[in-house]
């Protein structure tokens, strides 16, 4: 980008011209120290026996094999090599065992008109402290969305009110 040979042109103009800072035409990256490659060899050999350890465990690691080093130092090492702990995630699909088995009422039906069947959307919206819920009720046919809700709970109607009430409340607020 910025020809440092060029005879009319100037390195501080040519970058004014490109809309850059001259100090990023002269930064040079430092080379990886050997102190610090012995260090990424020792956490690589470890990460392939214990891949669920963390920076913290692997810390304490190159603490016992006799290495001063901070937990900081470790989490960008190996940010560099590109090593994250593998751990388990959260088991949210799996039905309970006891959990009845619902026959599929749509297999081979055919949605000719608005109203016929109706569907229902719960989607996780990942906010910074936690989540929103997004519950959509929607017609098949005409893909128009009758009802919506969007809340910071999971809050669901009360046991006491049965299920022609939750209907109407969903029918009511789709307006039909």
């Amino acid at each position: 980008m910025v020809d440092p040979k060029a005879p009319n042109l100037s390195i501080a103009r040519q970058c004014r011209l490109l809309n850059i800072q001259r100090s990023s035409h002269y930064y040079r990256p430092k080379p990886i120290k050997a102190k610090d490659l012995e260090l990424m060899r020792l956490i690589d050999e470890q990460y392939l026996k214990t891949p669920t350890w963390g920076s913290r465990s692997m810390r304490n690691h190159l603490r016992r094999l006799g290495y001063k080093i901070n937990r900081k130092h470790v989490q960008r090492l190996m940010r560099l090599m590109g090593l994250e702990a593998i751990y388990p995630r959260p088991k949210t699909s799996r039905p309970h065992p006891e959990h009845k088995v619902y026959p599929y009422l749509l297999r081979n039906l055919t949605i000719e008109r608005p109203n016929q069947v109706w569907c229902t959307d719960l989607t996780y919206i990942p906010m910074n402290r936690g989540f929103m819920y997004l519950v959509a009720i929607m017609d098949w046919h005409s893909r128009k969305v009758l009802s919506w809700r969007l809340s910071n709970t999971m809050v669901r109607i009360p046991p006491h009110c049965d299920h022609s009430f939750r209907c109407k409340l969903s029918i009511d607020s789709a307006g039909l």
